[in-house]
C-alpha cells in the first residue's frame, strides 16, 4: 500500500496554469501506475491520464495537448501540469496508484480543489 498526498491547487482564471503534485510514501514508488483521476460537483469521477513507471503517458481526450503528467521516480512524486485552464476543468482532483497487471486502483489521495473562473 502507499499513501498519497496532493498539493498545489488553488483558484485560477481561464486560461491560467497550475501545477499539481501528489507525494507518495510507505511502497515501492516504481512498481505503481500512477493516475490523476477528478470529480467535478453533481459529476462522476473521471479520468485525467495515467503513467507508466518508465515514463509513458495516457491521457483523455478532453485535457489532451492542455495537460501533461510526469513522475520523478526519485523523488517519489506524480505531477500534473494544467495549462490554458477551462471553467470546466473545476473539480477536485485525486491522485491515485495501481500495480501493473492490477485493474483497479486501490490507493488514494485525499484530492485538491481546483477551480476556474471565467
Amino acid at each position: 500500500q502507499v499513501q498519497l498526498v496532493e498539493s498545489g491547487g488553488g483558484l485560477v482564471q481561464a486560461g491560467g496554469s497550475l501545477r499539481l503534485s501528489c507525494a507518495a510514501s510507505g511502497g515501492t514508488f516504481t512498481s505503481y501506475i500512477m493516475a490523476w483521476f477528478r470529480q467535478a460537483p453533481g459529476k462522476e469521477r473521471e479520468s485525467v491520464g495515467r503513467i507508466l513507471s518508465g515514463g509513458y503517458t495516457y491521457y483523455a481526450d478532453s485535457v489532451k495537448g492542455r495537460f501533461t503528467i510526469s513522475r520523478d521516480n526519485a523523488r517519489n512524486m506524480l505531477y500534473l501540469q494544467m495549462n490554458n485552464l477551462e471553467p470546466e476543468d473545476t473539480a477536485v482532483y485525486y491522485c491515485a496508484a495501481r500495480r501493473a497487471g492490477v485493474a483497479r486502483y486501490d490507493d488514494w489521495g485525499q484530492g485538491i480543489q481546483v477551480t476556474v473562473s471565467s
